[in-house]
């Protein structure tokens, strides 16, 4: 990664943190519904008025997404969906709803104060069937093949190397799999420097890519029914847009490298890819993966 990009992902960490700490200091006494400052076009507005009172006020209060991937992504009882940059956990809580006891919903994130925030709030509603993971939307740490759904709201904008988030986001899903995400998107006509006087990176605006640039990279990642749907406007020429793509069943994936050490990290005193398995103390010997996702992809005959 350049130096630029290892600062431009430093600033969307350092941005992102900030909302996160501000909602947990102030929670939505001193600040009202809202207490991270969006406009009209961002933020939980866009959500449901029944799917707002069903959550935590400071998943609500940490939204800043440009539409509501749950919306769309048309979940179903029993899947496996995966938030890219999930934040205070907004779209995996309602993801969990959507998927039921017998799906799950997991979040990724590479912020600590996020995740901190997402869990407090999965434990307010009561949310059992959620995970979050600590990591990059470049190098996911689940195993290939393995969840039904992606979504995400307004994150892959942010991303210095989107090749890699289609990439690893097509690694990740099953054949047959769907992505499902909102983001903004840029017309055609814009070149990257124009985007950038509309607004800055970490807001979303300058590190957009065009209709036509989103359509070719997720193709060049192997998706196929590729569509992008406008829903508002966010700037001049900028879009807030969803995204839809399907991972063809006849798609083949090679594990990552995280997926491979959890099944080559075993040793004397480790199996199914942790140590002390199917003990209270079992630890993913893959630093990337946690304990459930190592006993997955080492196919465990014990993951419970």
């Amino acid at each position: 990664m350049s130096e630029q990009s290892t600062d431009l992902r430093e600033t969307v960490r350092r941005r992102y943190a900030a909302a996160a700490v501000q909602v947990t200091e102030c929670g939505t006494a001193c600040c009202g519904p809202e207490p991270v400052e969006v406009d009209e076009n961002f933020g939980s507005t866009l959500y449901a008025a029944d799917e707002r009172d069903a959550l935590p006020a400071e998943a609500l209060a940490a939204s800043l997404g440009c539409g509501n991937p749950t919306a769309v992504a048309d979940l179903h009882e029993g899947e496996k969906v995966l938030d890219l940059g999930s934040g205070g956990g907004i779209d995996v809580l309602l993801s969990a709803r959507r998927v039921g006891p017998t799906g799950k919903a997991y979040g990724l994130d590479m912020t600590d104060e996020m995740l901190q925030l997402a869990l407090a709030n999965a434990q307010k509603a009561k949310a059992t069937n959620v995970e979050f993971l600590k990591g990059t939307i470049e190098a996911i740490p689940l195993p290939a093949n393995t969840v039904d759904v992606v979504i995400s709201n307004c994150v892959i904008n942010l991303s210095t190397d989107k090749p890699a988030v289609f990439t690893e986001t097509f690694r990740v899903l099953r054949p047959g799999g769907r992505l499902g995400v909102s983001d903004v998107v840029a017309d055609d006509c814009l070149t990257t420097a124009q985007r950038a006087e509309r607004g800055d990176y970490v807001g979303c605006i300058a590190g957009a890519l065009s209709f036509a640039e989103y359509r070719q990279g997720l193709e060049a990642a192997g998706f196929t029914d590729v569509e992008i749907t406008p829903t508002h406007p966010v700037a001049d020429g900028m879009h807030s847009a969803i995204v839809r793509a399907i991972k063809p069943v006849s798609a083949t994936t090679q594990p990552s490298a995280t997926a491979e050490t959890a099944e080559t990290a075993e040793t004397a005193d480790e199996c199914c890819g942790v140590t002390s398995c199917c003990t209270p103390t079992e630890q993913s010997a893959a630093p990337a993966l946690t304990a459930t996702e190592a006993k997955s992809a080492s196919g465990c005959g014990c993951q419970s």
